[in-house]
C-alpha cells in the first residue's frame, strides 16, 4: 500500500458514548497511522493514531461507560464508580505536590507559577487567578442569555509548552442551542483506551450538572483531535472488541 500524501480526516457520528468509543476502535483499525513516539509519553512505543478525527455524539447519557460483551476476555476500560471519582478530580482545584497540574484546577482554581526572591533565593509560588471557569460560565448564560460565543473554559496554557507531560484536554467550549447544553472539546493528544472512555465520562457528569444550574437540558458532544490513538499494548485489545482479530495493521 502507498505511503499517504495527505491527512486523512475522519468524521464519526454516534449515539452514545459506548456507540462512540465502538466506532473510534473499529475506525482506527483501518484508517490509523503508525508511528514511533520521539517525543511524550511511552517514548520509543509505536502509536496508531488518527490523522485528525471529529466525534458527534448525540446522547452521551444513554450509555456512559463502554460496554464489553460477556465472554469477551478483556477488562473494561472503567467503571462507573472511576468515573464518578474522575467527577470530584473535574470540579475541585486540589492537586498533589507532585502533579503540574490538574484538569479541575485548571477549571475552578487556576493558577500561574511567578518567579520571586525570598530571602536572597529565587522561589516558584503559585499566583491564583481567582476564578472559577464552570461557575463563571452558568453565570453568563443565566444573566445574559444563551446568543454568546464567549463561554469557554480553557485549560491550557501557553507555559504548558515547557511540561514533560502537558495537558491533553485543551478548550471546553460550550454552546446553548435548541434548549440544550453542548460540549465541544479538542484534545491535542488522547489515549482512546485509557483515557477516552473515562475523560468523556466524566465530562458528561460534568455537563449534566452545568445544565441543570443553567435550566437547560442535557445536549450533545463535538469532540476533535489530531492524536486520538492506540499504544501498541492495546491493538488487540481493540481487535477483540471489534471482531477484527485477524486485521492487519497498516
Amino acid at each position: 500500500m502507498p505511503e499517504r500524501e495527505f491527512l486523512e480526516p475522519v468524521f464519526i457520528d454516534a449515539f452514545d458514548l459506548d456507540d462512540a468509543w465502538f466506532q473510534c476502535l473499529s475506525q482506527i483499525l483501518e484508517k490509523g497511522y503508525v508511528y514511533t513516539i520521539t517525543r511524550g509519553s511511552y517514548e520509543g512505543q509505536k502509536r496508531l493514531e488518527f490523522d485528525f478525527v471529529t466525534i458527534r455524539v448525540r446522547k452521551p447519557a444513554h450509555q456512559i461507560i463502554p460496554i464489553i460483551p460477556e465472554g469477551m476476555s478483556i477488562p473494561a476500560p472503567t467503571d462507573m464508580d472511576y468515573i464518578q471519582g474522575y467527577l470530584s478530580y473535574l470540579l475541585t482545584g486540589a492537586k498533589t505536590q507532585t502533579e503540574d497540574y490538574t484538569y479541575g484546577e485548571r477549571l475552578v482554581d487556576p493558577k500561574i507559577k511567578v518567579q520571586e526572591r525570598v530571602d536572597g533565593k529565587e522561589m516558584i509560588k503559585d499566583l491564583p487567578l481567582q476564578v472559577n471557569q464552570i461557575e463563571e460560565v452558568i453565570k453568563i448564560y443565566k444573566e445574559k442569555g444563551f446568543g454568546t460565543n464567549q463561554a469557554i473554559m480553557e485549560i491550557g496554557m501557553p507555559s504548558d509548552i515547557k511540561l514533560a507531560d502537558p495537558p491533553c484536554l485543551r478548550l471546553i467550549d460550550t454552546r446553548v442551542r435548541y434548549g440544550k447544553l453542548n460540549f465541544i472539546l479538542y484534545f491535542r493528544s488522547w489515549d482512546l483506551w485509557g483515557g477516552f472512555p473515562s475523560n468523556m465520562g466524566g465530562l458528561q457528569l460534568v455537563k449534566q450538572y452545568m445544565a441543570e444550574e443553567i435550566g437547560v437540558a442535557d445536549g450533545e458532544f463535538v469532540a476533535v483531535s489530531k492524536g486520538l490513538h492506540l499504544y501498541d499494548y492495546a491493538w488487540d485489545l481493540a481487535k477483540i472488541r471489534t471482531n477484527k482479530h485477524d486485521f492487519k495493521i497498516r
